[in-house]
């Protein structure tokens, strides 16, 4: 785990201060690795790397990066390389000088070339310069947990883990109207693009040359969808936790401790006691609970847990106060603003862990893999009202039948606002568009922004290419559409916040449930043996109930990181929330109407989302946009700029 950067000029001029250029992409990248740094600069100055490190695989020097293969080709790698041992053994034991994952990428490309990322088990984002044949070859793990970022900025092609590296190089900051529609509809955004204007992302399970001057990016893992309905049920439970377990052995393998995220939820409950069968020294256990309002501490779940282990629970009470010392650091970790407001006690409790531990398990992936949002619950409710009104009742992988679905709508009663604005109009519409309006978070900001300014057609334009891919899943298979989704969108937007506010902290977050062969065999699976009878991770819960407790399996009031803002947005912090919106109408941003968002403020329900984001994205204007001239002095002032 580490940050990475780098510069490679795409036509032969050299320049001069590619050294000091680097040393500014690192600077701004310090977080991600405490440990130790490096540069490596080409002797002709074409091309060069900068590195962060996080000591976890091989401690010793000998593992610093940016390293070289000794035979030309140099390296810089942000990740964990699960596989490394099976792959040392595979291309050769005598080809290493080090226990590093690092290098095992290394030769893996010399055997492989640019196939041996198929070859790579773990989470990575990498970019290696072969000598030989003069380019930059970069790649990114299959599901995004590790980030990658580029520009293009005249002849030059910046790379690096997070976006902040690359603001000093930009002409100017300012933003992407395409992804701020996705941003304004989703809270978070669906493709390469970025809110940043000329900064994209290169997209999980992606390659990327840097050739002849010119850029390339390709597809070498996708997730289809192709079900399985020729084994049993008995079959799937098995498999299912033969797969589970391996992808926990694989991601115990450090040579530092390792402790758990716990939240008391089915995912991050079931890494934590897996992980203690496997090793009793991963006893340490870190949640963060909030205890002035009602509803909102879930820690006696968490402590239930780790309790039954015989573990240690470390505690965090997070209070308003807290939101009003850290939320500024919490969006500059997260460059984007993204996906809720989980990212800010995320954030308090990795700051928490970091006094413990290196490196965290966590439970992401579960609910898009094996069907834990409530909102799967609603789109099936619908679709069972309306198989009943017609009488069309099918046995098939994607209607269950309104008898069966009726003991889990105790899950939609947080729904409430939600469904009487999802049935207000469009009832019983086609499946894609009637997804599309159970994750639409704009339905409340219509005052609030100026849409008819914005692409809104084009959004939904981009959202049904996704859903109704017929490549990755069939055309009928509702359940499946929705999941696929999650996968491919909201997965990486919750990765972002997996990442960012961790390595805030200088830790490294894994996250055994995407290993890409448990997420490939989960893809087979029948959706009524996934989501049997409307019950949100049904296999998943049945093959694992010997070892989850009953407390946990028969929660129905999980909501996933809940936080106080309403509360908190009403009271404490009212005046402090309103102190920043009120800077909007001396700094006016793109599209936002301030005056509306002062007016409507503190008329959001409970659970609302609106508040949030154009918080959040108040927050970014001003960490990134207002402050401009500060990443952009970072060169100008040295004299040495480009």
């Amino acid at each position: 785990m580490c940050g990475i950067a780098g510069i490679y000029h795409l036509v032969k001029q050299p320049k001069l201060c590619l050294g000091f250029q680097l040393q500014v992409m690192n600077r701004l990248m310090i977080h991600r690795g405490p440990d130790g740094n490096g540069i490596w600069v080409h002797p002709l100055q074409q091309v060069g790397m900068a590195h962060r490190r996080l000591s976890i695989i091989d401690l010793s020097e000998n593992a610093s990066q940016p390293m070289t293969d000794r035979n030309g080709n140099w390296i810089v790698f942000n990740g964990e390389i699960y596989n490394y041992k099976e792959l040392r053994k595979e291309i050769g034991e005598e080809n290493f000088i080090t226990h590093s994952d690092t290098e095992v990428i290394l030769f893996a490309y010399r055997k492989w070339g640019v196939d041996c990322v198929k070859h790579l088990r773990g989470m990575f984002a990498f970019a290696l310069w072969d000598e030989a044949n003069q380019f930059l070859f970069c790649g990114r793990d299959r599901f995004g947990i590790k980030p990658f970022y580029y520009t293009i900025v005249g002849d030059t092609y910046y790379f690096a883990s997070e976006t902040k590296a690359l603001l000093p190089f930009l002409p100017e900051i300012s933003t992407n109207m395409k992804a701020l529609a996705e941003y304004l509809t989703f809270q978070f955004t669906i493709g390469e693009s970025t809110l940043f204007e000329n900064i994209k992302q290169l997209l999980p399970g992606h390659i990327l040359l840097v050739k002849n001057g010119n850029v390339h990016i390709s597809r070498y893992w996708d997730v289809h969808y192709d079900i399985d309905f020729d084994h049993t049920p008995g079959y799937f439970s098995r498999r299912l936790r033969e797969l589970v377990e391996d992808s926990i052995c694989f991601h115990l393998r450090s040579d530092v401790p390792v402790g758990s995220y716990v939240s008391g939820g089915i995912d991050s409950s079931l890494m934590y006691i897996l992980s203690q069968k496997h090793n009793p020294d991963n006893h340490q256990a870190f949640h963060g609970r909030f205890t002035e309002y009602p509803g909102y501490d879930e820690s006696g779940y968490a402590q239930s847990i780790v309790s039954r282990c015989g573990g240690a629970l470390q505690l965090i009470d997070i209070k308003a106060e807290d939101f009003r010392s850290y939320i500024h650091d919490v969006m500059y970790y997260l460059d984007y603003p993204v996906a809720g407001p989980g990212s800010f006690p995320q954030y308090m409790v990795s700051k928490l862990a970091s006094e413990h531990r290196k490196v965290l398990l966590g439970g992401q992936g579960g609910d898009e893999i094996f069907g834990g949002y409530a909102r799967y619950v609603l789109a099936y409710f619908e679709q069972c009202i309306h198989a009943a009104i017609n009488g069309t009742y099918k046995n098939g992988n994607y209607v269950v039948t309104i008898e069966s679905i009726v003991p889990n709508l105790g899950l939609l009663q947080e729904y409430k606002p939600l469904m009487k604005e999802f049935w207000r109009e469009g009832l019983f519409d086609t499946l894609d568009r009637r997804y599309f309006r159970l994750v639409d978070r704009s339905s409340d900001i219509q005052d609030e922004i100026e849409w008819e300014a914005l692409d809104r057609n084009r959004v939904f334009e981009d959202f049904l290419i996704i859903f109704n891919s017929t490549s990755n899943v069939r055309k009928e298979a509702y359940f499946d559409k929705m999941t696929h989704f999650d996968f491919k969108c909201f997965l990486p937007a919750l990765l972002q916040v997996e990442d960012r506010m961790s390595m805030a902290h200088g830790i490294e977050s894994r996250v055994p449930l995407l290993d890409h062969p448990l997420v490939e065999f989960a893809a087979t699976i029948p959706a009524d043996v996934k989501f049997k009878d409307g019950n949100m991770k049904h296999l998943l819960k049945t093959v694992y109930s010997g070892d989850l407790p009953s407390e946990i399996l028969q929660r129905r009031d999980k909501m996933g990181f809940p936080v106080p803002l309403k509360e908190w947005f009403s009271n404490e912090l009212r005046e402090f929330v309103m102190d920043i919106f009120s800077g909007m109408k001396t700094n006016p941003r793109p599209f936002i109407n301030a005056r509306a968002v002062l007016r409507n403020f503190g008329k959001e329900a409970r659970f609302s989302r609106k508040v949030w984001g154009l918080l959040s994205l108040e927050l970014w204007h001003q960490t990134f946009h207002d402050r401009a001239n500060d990443f952009r002095s970072m060169l100008n002032n040295s004299g040495v700029n480009d």
